[in-house]
C-alpha cells in the first residue's frame, strides 16, 4: 500500500479491491477506485485474479511434472513420495464416490484439489507484502493475492464443473433421458411442470453452492487476516498497551494461519468431492 496515512476503512477497502482493467482505445486502463471499476462494465478483467490463478496453475504443473520425471522403481525422493501420496489420496476419493467408468474424473479431481489448495494458500502470504511492492510502482494500484476471494474465479470453476455435468448427463442418458430425468421426477410425468421447476432449481443450485461456499469461506478468512494486520498497525502508534497489542497480533496471526491451513485444505477437498459426486450422478440412469 501507499505510505501515506489512511483510515482503517480505507485500508480494508484497499485490500478487498481487485486490480480491474479494461481495453480502451487499444491499451489497458486500470481502475484506481471501486467506483471506477464498476463503471468499466461487464468486459472488465480482474487482472490480479487471472495472474495469480495462472501462476498457481504453473506451480502445480511444474512440481507434478518434476515428480513424474524423477519417478523410478527405487526409493522415492521427498517430492515424489509427496506427489504419490496426493495421487493415492485422490484415487481413493474417486473410487469411493464415483461408480461409473470415465478416465477424465480422476485427473479432473486431482487438478481441482491441487489448484484450489494452492490458490487458497496465497492467503498465508503477509497481507501487506505484495501491497508494498505494488505501491513502489503505483501507490493507488490494487492487488488481491487470493483468487478464490473473487467470486468471478469461484463461479468460473463451478461453471466449468456444471458444463461437464450437463455434458455427461446428456451423453450417458441421451437428450430425451436427461429431459425425462428433469421432467418426470419426483412426482411422475403428470406433474412435469412442477418437476421441471424443482429439478431445474436443484440443477442450477449446484454451481451456485459450489462457488459461494468457496468464495464465502475464503473471503471471511481474508477479512480476518486484514483485521489482524490492522491490529499490527495499531500497536505501532499506541501509547498505552503497545506490548500487549504486539503480542496479541503475533499469537493471533500464528493461530489463525495454522487453523487456516485446515480451512483451505477442507475447502479444496469439499469442492473436489462434490465435483466427483455430481459427475457420478450424471453417469447414473436414476438418482
Amino acid at each position: 500500500m501507499a505510505s501515506e496515512s489512511i483510515t482503517s476503512s480505507e485500508y480494508i477497502k484497499h485490500h478487498l479491491q481487485n486490480l480491474t482493467c479494461t481495453l480502451q482505445e487499444g491499451h489497458f486502463h486500470c481502475a484506481h477506485s471501486a467506483a471506477e471499476a464498476k463503471e468499466m462494465g461487464f468486459w472488465a478483467l480482474n487482472v490480479d485474479t487471472l495472474v495469480m490463478s495462472f501462476l498457481t496453475g504453473v506451480i502445480f504443473l511444474f512440481f507434478f511434472y518434476r515428480a513424474a520425471r524423477k519417478a523410478s522403481t527405487g526409493v522415492p525422493s521427498g517430492l515424489v513420495n509427496f506427489v504419490e501420496w496426493v495421487i493415492e489420496f485422490i484415487d481413493n476419493s474417486v473410487r469411493g464416490s464415483f461408480t461409473g467408468r470415465n478416465p477424465l474424473v480422476a485427473p479432473l479431481a486431482l487438478t481441482i484439489f491441487a489448484w484450489i489448495w494452492l490458490i487458497n494458500l496465497m492467503d498465508l502470504v503477509p497481507i501487506d507484502f505484495v501491497g508494498q511492492l505494488i505501491a513502489l510502482y503505483d501507490p493507488h494500484m490494487y492487488w488481491k493475492l487470493v483468487p478464490s476471494t473473487d467470486p468471478n474465479a469461484t463461479f468460473g470453476l463451478s461453471l466449468s464443473v456444471f458444463v461437464l455435468v450437463v455434458y455427461y448427463s446428456i451423453k450417458m442418458k441421451g437428450p430425451g433421458g436427461f429431459f425425462a430425468e428433469l421432467a418426470y421426477q419426483p412426482f411422475g410425468k403428470f406433474a412435469a411442470p412442477i418437476n421441471l421447476f424443482l429439478e431445474g432449481v436443484s440443477l442450477l443450485s449446484k454451481p451456485v453452492s459450489l462457488s459461494l461456499r468457496l468464495f464465502g469461506n475464503m473471503y471471511a478468512g481474508e477479512m480476518i487476516f486484514i483485521l489482524i494486520a490492522l491490529m499490527g498497525g495499531a500497536w505501532a502508534t499506541a501509547s498505552v498497551g503497545s506490548v500487549t497489542l504486539f503480542g496479541s497480533q503475533i499469537l493471533l496471526s500464528l493461530g489463525w494461519a495454522i487453523f487456516h491451513i485446515l480451512i483451505i485444505t477442507l475447502q479444496a477437498f469439499i469442492f473436489m468431492t462434490l465435483t466427483i459426486v455430481y459427475l457420478d450422478m450424471a453417469h447414473q440412469e436414476h438418482h
